[in-house]
């Protein structure tokens, strides 16, 4: 890897849009955090008891992912098998 390129966590998907699964520790600390967190945060903020703060929370880790696989993944586009 050269100096200047960013390390990638998560690969682009073979097909379709979007990422696949990280292909580094550091993508694989991250999602098991990220589920660790969402787990327990949905475990608090109930949706039977909170539905304002669950469907806030939920808005909150969603963006939170999202943001992470756009700096630490590839672009991001459709993919049809090839490279």
């Amino acid at each position: 890897m050269k100096p200047d390129e960013k390390k990638i966590w998560f690969p682009a998907k073979r097909y379709g849009w979007g990422w696949g699964p990280p292909c580094c520790w550091q993508g694989w600390v991250f999602l098991v955090g990220w589920l660790v967190a969402l787990e327990g945060g949905v475990w608090l903020a109930r949706p039977d008891r909170h539905p304002v703060l669950f469907g806030i929370y939920l808005a909150v880790m969603i963006t939170v992912i999202i943001i992470v696989c756009l700096l630490k993944g590839e672009k991001p586009g459709w993919h049809w098998g090839g490279k």
